[in-house]
């Protein structure tokens, strides 16, 4: 029964990776080696946002944020802030990557969410899904990834719009917005989850429907950006 509770959450955390990379079309381009490279900027970034947060906030304890509590810290939204060196991240990767819009965020985002997969939950997953016994957050942790890769597709396609240097401006503000939810989601959904005293799994569901809206918001953008300039 270990193992296959290991195999379930195995397969919910990595499956619609793979599914994506086949399903975009990644795979016919031999895009592999590309989304490895894009990983390998993942890792550099968060390096660089450790040691950030280790210079200017030296009591910063590996992205948990504590600003709901006896004295809130306002130096917590720019701790949160840090984000934004994902979006320069995803940027640099598509800016080397050549070819059409579609390849180029795939690519990042793939890349860039399987990084984040192997390296914060990967481990957890291996150790904890196959103990003796069953725990659901294990099934979060996998559901949690795919809304992460989700996230990182939207944020990707968003940096794409911005970058373009033949952007409309009546669409600049719009894809401006989009990218400050984007960077602040995270902050902004564990103050709603502190505040609601929120359990797990509808922590989850409410980051799930969040994801999804901007998902859906920066998807009619995208398709907007792309029939203008076409």
């Amino acid at each position: 029964m270990t193992l296959f509770h290991f195999g379930n959450c195995f397969a919910l955390a990595y499956f619609p990776y793979f599914i994506t990379y086949k399903c975009s079309g990644l795979s016919e381009y031999n895009a592999f080696w590309k989304c490895v490279q894009a990983g390998v900027t993942y890792l550099f970034v968060q390096l660089c946002k450790m040691l950030f947060l280790a210079t200017f906030f030296p009591t910063w304890e590996g992205g948990i944020y504590d600003f709901i509590g006896p004295q809130p810290d306002p130096q917590e939204f720019m701790k949160a802030s840090v984000d934004v060196a994902d979006l320069i991240g995803l940027n640099l990767v598509m800016s080397r990557n050549a070819g059409k819009g579609e390849y180029k965020i795939m690519v990042a985002a793939l890349g860039w969410a399987t990084a984040e997969l192997i390296m914060s939950r990967c481990i957890p997953l291996w150790v904890g899904a196959r103990g003796i016994e069953f725990d659901w957050k294990y099934i979060q942790m996998s559901i949690d990834s795919n809304i992460s890769l989700v996230h990182y597709i939207v944020a990707s396609a968003q940096v794409w719009m911005i970058t373009r240097y033949d952007l409309y401006h009546t669409f600049r503000p719009a894809v401006l917005l989009l990218m400050f939810l984007s960077v602040y989601k995270a902050f902004v959904m564990e103050t709603f989850v502190h505040l609601c005293s929120l359990g797990s799994w509808a922590a989850l569901l409410a980051r799930a429907v969040v994801t999804g809206l901007l998902a859906l918001s920066t998807l009619a953008l995208y398709v907007a950006v792309v029939n203008v300039h076409s």
